[in-house]
């Protein structure tokens, strides 16, 4: 599937399957790796709804529950759109960086 089938990825979204990249993950882990590793700290309506989204386009799947917590995983499909994701923002992130390096010194007051 290529990036532009899925639609527009939120922040939240693209947060969640970056977290899922190493591993399942229920909820609550999710959200203390979001704000470890990213420094954002999803409420639980917002990380829920993205799980849905997620999970409703084949990107992310539910596992059994384990001891009331329902872990989640990356799907094959949501593997390979997140390292495309990454992909990109890795180059958009270089050219700006070459950018500002080329470019002359400014005062940003």
């Amino acid at each position: 599937m290529e990036i532009d089938a899925t639609g527009r990825f939120s922040g939240p979204s693209l947060l969640v399957l970056s977290s899922l990249a190493d591993g399942p993950k229920h909820g609550y882990a999710m959200t203390r790796d979001i704000e470890n590793s990213a420094g954002v700290a999803l409420g639980p309506g917002t990380l829920y709804a993205a799980i849905a989204r997620l999970e409703k386009r084949g990107l992310i799947e539910a596992l059994p529950v384990e001891e009331r917590r329902k872990p989640y995983r990356l799907t094959r499909q949501g593997s390979h759109l997140l390292a495309a994701r990454l992909r990109s923002m890795a180059r958009f992130a270089t050219t700006g960086l070459e950018r500002l390096a080329a470019a002359p010194a400014t005062d940003c007051k």
